[in-house]
């Protein structure tokens, strides 16, 4: 192999248009979904103080804001709820008139096709205990909550779902969601499974978005240990073999091994949630004059793009977008 001074790696790098040129992850548009927070029984959006820049939406102001990120030629929307009021059993998830089913069904209506909606499928936003699903005898019961999350989805594809995002974890999850789907005749609605989703400290500025924090124990019995590889790629593996279109790992930064591991393992999209808690280091570093926001935003962007995700969920996503429309 030829080496230096006849090889001068710098060549290639000693101009933008050069360094555009053979640049071989390419981060586009198409490749960002929105996560947006819908709240019931309010009267304006309303801040969520540990998310600069971020909201949780009246339906009126989210159709406004689906409608800007339609005009930046964002794909997709991911719809979290928070409902007014709830209870153990988590019943706003799958009410015909909860806060998530009556934003699909807004969205529905003023964007049709242009907006790929997605719906996550979940409890935890819904239950007054905070769990992500039934809970019995002060644990989590898995098969019980898969009931629950059957009835979820069919309400979201009711509602206009695309896509239904199951995030619970549940052994058997997938299944039991396409087994309602295709039962009730909603054959078309994909499944976007949190195949790899651990417990991480990354979502603490979530759980005051959406309101989800457990009132007591944790979720490590049902998410992910961060020191596990082998058992991500094995959850994948189930979730393709019980019917996912595609599968995810959250967070997207620290593991970014893991979509690696991924992307090579399975044949079907694979996506990364870039979370709350990688935003709002960015937001707050930049606020405090440490770091370049933008820069710091499309480094993160770039390498979970690198790593193999086909699309990433970033709250990121309205200003990444901008930025490349200007660009």
């Amino acid at each position: 192999m030829a080496e230096f001074p006849i090889v001068r790696m710098r060549r290639l790098r000693r101009t933008p248009t050069l360094r555009r040129m053979v640049r071989r992850t390419q981060l586009g548009i198409d490749d960002l979904v929105a996560p947006l927070f819908v709240k019931e029984g309010i009267a304006d959006p309303e801040p969520i103080g540990a998310m600069p820049g971020q909201v949780q939406h009246t339906v009126e102001s989210l159709r406004k804001e689906a409608g800007e990120m339609v005009a930046l030629g964002i794909p997709a929307v991911i719809l979290f709820g928070i409902p007014s009021a709830k209870d153990a059993a988590g019943s706003g998830a799958d009410a015909a008139d909860g806060i998530v089913q009556r934003a699909l069904r807004a969205l529905r209506v003023d964007l049709g096709d242009d907006l790929v909606l997605m719906a996550d499928l979940c409890l935890c936003e819904y239950t007054d205990h905070g769990h992500c699903g039934v809970v019995s005898g002060g644990r989590v019961d898995n098969d019980a909550t898969l009931e629950r999350y059957a009835s979820a989805a069919r309400a979201q594809a009711e509602a206009g779902a695309d896509v239904v995002a199951p995030s619970g974890m549940m052994d058997g999850q997938v299944a039991a969601i396409r087994g309602a789907l295709d039962g009730a005749g909603f054959v078309d609605t994909a499944v976007l499974a949190y195949a790899a989703k651990y417990a991480s400290a990354f979502y603490g500025p979530f759980r005051e978005a959406a309101e989800c924090a457990p009132k007591f124990g944790n979720r490590a019995a049902y998410q992910m240990d961060a020191g596990n590889a082998a058992e991500a790629v094995r959850e994948a593996e189930l979730d393709v073999a019980e019917g996912a279109d595609a599968v995810m790992v959250k967070p997207g930064l620290p593991y970014l091994d893991i979509v690696r591991a991924l992307r090579e393992a399975v044949e079907v999209p694979v996506a990364a949630y870039n979370v709350s808690g990688e935003y709002s280091m960015i937001k707050a570093a930049a606020a405090a004059g440490w770091l370049d926001e933008r820069a710091a935003m499309f480094e993160s962007l770039t390498a979970i793009k690198r790593a193999g995700a086909d699309f990433i969920l970033t709250y990121f996503a309205k200003d990444a977008a901008a930025a490349l429309r200007e660009s």
